[in-house]
Parts: C-alpha cells; structure tokens; sequence
C-alpha cells in the first residue's frame, strides 16, 4: 500500500488542493514571506554560531589571542 512513499500523482493532488484552498494570487504572496523567513533563519542562525566562535578566541580580559 505504501511502500512507495509518495508518487508524482501524491504531489499533484496535494497542489491542487493548495490552489483551492489558498487561490493563485495568494501563493505566490505566501512562498515570498516563506523565502523572506527562512532567509532571516538562516542569518540568524549564523550570526548565533559566529557569537558563539568569538568567546573561545579571547582570555578573560578580553584580549584576542
């Protein structure tokens, strides 16, 4: 029954229900703010990782090694 996952017709079916539900001119407003986020995700993820590197680089005065 499943044992082959998800079928191209799975996929079609489940956009045409995404069109129905939400309407063509909505979509494209929705997969912008959607790129917009995760865009910020990602700098802010960054960002995170770049603040956690700086603390091991320095002694406890605060000079740079």
């Amino acid at each position: 029954m499943l044992r082959n996952g998800l079928e191209p017709w799975h996929l079609l079916v489940v956009a045409i229900v995404f069109i129905v539900l939400f309407g063509s001119k909505k979509l494209p407003d929705t997969a912008r703010s959607l790129g917009r986020s995760l865009r910020i995700l990602k700098s802010e993820a960054k960002a995170m990782k770049d603040e956690s590197a700086v603390p091991a680089t320095q002694t406890d005065t605060g000079v740079s090694l």
